[in-house]
């Protein structure tokens, strides 16, 4: 059996991103000069700053249902704007990310992500292969890229995939493969065509709507996706999976581990730190290495 451990992983190599405070179901954030207050279901304790701190949010998000709500201006907030990540442990990590309001909330970036970005780009060889499924606006797309790799890059929404080309030449780089597909579907294929990658990044989300209407439930496909990874990664490879679906770590290090038995696994929860060192959990998060 491979080691494994339980820890917290925590996304505090940002200068241009902060977490200024959390609480009564809300977080209060600065993406570069913009402060947005957002829902957020895990900050069930009291807030540490006052209500006039937070009423200088440039913006807050009012929810309508579960996914969906509109933004209310408290100030001026550009319709775009870029954000700049800075590695200093890896100096080729240099992203640039352009970042809108949207009505679901997001932004168009999970500032957790970078400390799975500072673990890509440590582990990524000039050449090697990496694939990212429900890969979002991109960042770890860009980091592998960044670190010289060969990645494919799997959405099932087209839109999302045209931000994530304005973040990739916004950041210098070029030749991002793209891949508009159910990722479910494109793995059964690579899986078929015998294909094999470097490194897997994916984060599944809990329910969706796949290129044609379709409706996605991670619960009914999580097992094979699992399974189909398993298959397409190089036996000298790295998965980095993450969720936002409520599965502690504890069930993806098993999920996993029926599959890889002889693997290494690390898992725990993604975190962000507020500036008073509070730490707000996002998702949980594993790393396997073959």
């Amino acid at each position: 059996m491979g080691s494994h451990k339980i820890k917290r992983f925590i996304a505090d190599t940002w200068k241009d991103y902060e977490l200024l405070d959390s609480g009564e179901g809300a977080k209060l954030e600065k993406f570069g000069g913009v402060v947005l207050d957002r829902p957020e279901a895990s900050a069930v304790w009291d807030r540490k700053k006052s209500f006039k701190e937070w009423d200088k949010a440039h913006s807050s998000f009012e929810s309508t249902s579960k996914a969906a709500g509109y933004w209310k201006q408290n100030g001026k907030v550009p319709n775009t704007w870029n954000l700049e990540y800075k590695s200093e442990e890896h100096p080729s990590l240099r992203l640039k990310f352009n970042l809108e309001t949207t009505r679901f909330k997001h932004i168009g970036i999970f500032p957790e992500q970078s400390c799975n970005w500072e673990y890509i780009a440590g582990k990524i060889k000039e050449g090697d292969k990496l694939l990212n499924l429900f890969a979002y606006t991109g960042g770890a797309s860009l980091a592998a890229k960044s670190a010289g790799a060969d990645v494919t890059h799997v959405d099932a929404i087209r839109q999302v995939i045209d931000w994530t080309r304005v973040n990739m030449e916004l950041s210098g780089l070029t030749g991002i493969r793209w891949v508009v597909e159910d990722a479910l579907k494109f793995l059964r294929r690579e899986v078929k065509r015998g294909n094999k990658y470097s490194g897997v990044v994916l984060d599944p989300p809990t329910w969706g709507l796949g290129p044609k209407n379709e409706k996605w439930k991670l619960e009914h496909s999580l097992v094979e996706i699992v399974e189909l990874v398993s298959q397409v990664v190089e036996p000298d490879g790295f998965i980095v999976m993450n969720t936002y679906s409520g599965l502690p770590p504890s069930t993806l290090e098993t999920l996993w581990r029926r599959v890889l038995p002889n693997a290494s696994t690390e898992c725990g929860e993604l975190c962000l730190q507020a500036s008073d060192g509070h730490l707000l959990s996002t998702g949980s998060l594993i790393r396997v290495e073959l």
